[in-house]
């Protein structure tokens, strides 16, 4: 790897948090290495490589960077300090990230030292805006704050479905919010992007699936907010993630953006259950991520309007057919050239048709595609346990599930758009995954998404027994992001701020 650009040979080594021990005296080295510096020469093909991105370290100790270096100016003040992971063996310098530090303020170390910590994936510094983006997993949170440590363990599987569906999934948000009108939304840390987000909700889905993250051969990331006007951010998640085979520093794995505005991520949920349906493909396990730090201009300014109702965040659905929680019973989709909503190439932010994004955009197609696919199954509302629609603000996901019949009980758990504020491509994938936290063994679920341009996707799901086998797989539900005591609320130029990132 010698030869490739720096950027690139730290971030393969520190975005996984790579690391080798030696089987002869189990000395460990936070690098890749050929051989151990106590064994010598005997230790050649003896080096078990390891990673800690999936581990929690302790914060050894810490101090208060008052005056940071160009690259971290953004910050501000901020603690780094030294994290040791296997009692000691390793220790590593890290950056305790998700602390905003005010003015004159100096944190309590002695409550900070020693206690434990987890890695989370976020950007390394800022840099120009004709740089690669430079990421790692050596910043840290608390691991028995906002974030909690989650285990992965790959399970056997178990049974062996006929039908495709989900085996897994996760949710991502930050644990900063703001609040106005008795709206919340969630607000990314300063360091947060839609790639950091996607590999944080893929992460927790491989956590609650138990899939070994070799066995999935495809990967969608679906956003509106892609840091890159050229460049993949699937191949960056597919890395991280250590998706399909590895071969050295590349992964056997189909990694692909998708951008359908709001959509772009349910849009790919057929093509993942049809993939993993499908023998011939090879394809064990297919991953869709919709994930994005919601774009809208400043209030005052064209588009402003949007900004009352943009969230950040993102969900990660695992599809196959072995220890499926949710079966694809059917799905229909519908497609119209209606100019709702529009970002115009190198413009920063959104436009959108006022009035006209609900009818003929939203609602149209939120209908046709929903009520299409009841006509198919032969269902009515009544025969559904849940309903989720796209949630662009807190009145039209309403409105429209109870133009297609459904009583309130039936979709109010999916409205999330009150607690994270619209999360784009992962709107109706947050809702849904709100639904399977707590839905039971048997039950239908509705699904229709929106995407402006414009389109629709609605799917049908039921429910099995597994859904309850794997839930105590996943600490960081939905309602324990909403509702958590370590969430943090910014006034509306600290919201600005963070929003614009490093």
């Amino acid at each position: 790897m010698s030869s490739e650009p720096i950027e690139r040979r730290v971030s393969y080594l520190g975005d996984r948090l790579r690391a080798t021990r030696c089987q002869l005296c189990g000395k460990e080295y936070f690098e890749i290495r050929d051989y151990c510096g106590n064994c010598g020469r005997k230790s050649y093909g003896k080096m078990d490589n390891i990673d800690l991105f999936f581990e929690k370290g302790k914060l050894e100790l810490c101090t208060l960077v008052t005056e940071p270096t160009n690259k971290f100016t953004k910050l501000g003040s901020y603690v780094h300090g030294i994290i040791s992971f296997h009692d000691g063996k390793i220790r590593v310098p890290g950056r305790l990230t998700d602390r905003i530090v005010k003015d004159g303020e100096i944190p309590d170390f002695s409550a900070l030292e020693g206690r434990e910590v987890v890695p989370r994936f976020r950007r390394r510094y800022a840099v120009d805006r004709n740089d690669v983006v430079p990421t790692i997993s050596l910043a840290f949170t608390l691991a028995d704050e906002y974030y909690p440590h989650q285990k992965y363990v790959v399970a056997p599987p178990q049974k062996e479905y006929d039908v495709p569906g989900i085996v897994g999934y996760g949710v991502y948000t930050s644990r900063f919010r703001i609040k106005e009108e008795g709206l919340e939304r969630s607000v990314p840390f300063i360091d947060e992007d839609a790639v950091t987000a996607a590999v944080e909700a893929g992460k927790m889905a491989l956590i609650h699936a138990g899939v070994d993250s070799k066995l999935v051969g495809k990967v969608y990331v679906g956003s509106e907010s892609n840091p890159y006007a050229v460049k993949p951010i699937a191949s960056k998640v597919a890395q991280v993630l250590k998706l399909g085979e590895e071969d050295g520093d590349v992964q056997g794995v189909d990694a692909v953006d998708t951008e359908f505005a709001c959509k772009a991520a349910t849009s790919m949920f057929k093509d993942a259950a049809s993939l993993v349906n499908y023998p011939r493909a090879g394809i064990n396990c297919a991953m869709v991520i919709g994930a994005d730090n919601s774009q809208a201009a400043p209030r005052g300014c064209p588009g402003g309007e949007l900004d009352l109702f943009v969230g950040f965040g993102g969900a990660a659905f695992i599809f196959g057919k072995h220890d499926v929680i949710a079966e694809v019973e059917g799905w229909y989709s519908c497609t119209s050239d209606t100019p709702d909503f529009w970002r115009r190439d190198g413009e920063a932010y959104p436009m959108h048709g006022g009035r006209f994004t609900g009818d003929p955009a939203y609602f149209k197609h939120v209908r046709k595609a929903a009520s299409k696919l009841m006509e198919q199954l032969g269902l009515q509302a009544s025969d559904i346990s849940y309903f989720v629609a796209h949630q662009p603000n807190p009145q039209f996901p309403v409105r429209v599930a109870r133009e297609l019949g459904f009583k309130d009980e039936q979709f109010a758990v999916s409205l999330q758009v009150n607690r994270f504020g619209n999360t784009y491509s992962g709107s109706s994938p947050v809702g849904l995954a709100a639904v399977l936290d707590i839905a039971k063994p048997e039950e239908r679920v509705l699904i229709a998404s929106y995407g402006s341009g414009a389109g629709s996707d609605a799917y049908l799901l039921r429910t099995t027994s597994q859904i309850v086998d794997k839930r105590q797989r996943q600490k960081a539900t939905v309602k324990f992001q909403a509702e958590n005591p370590f969430v943090e609320y910014v006034d509306y130029p600290t919201y600005r701020r963070l929003k614009l990132g490093m």
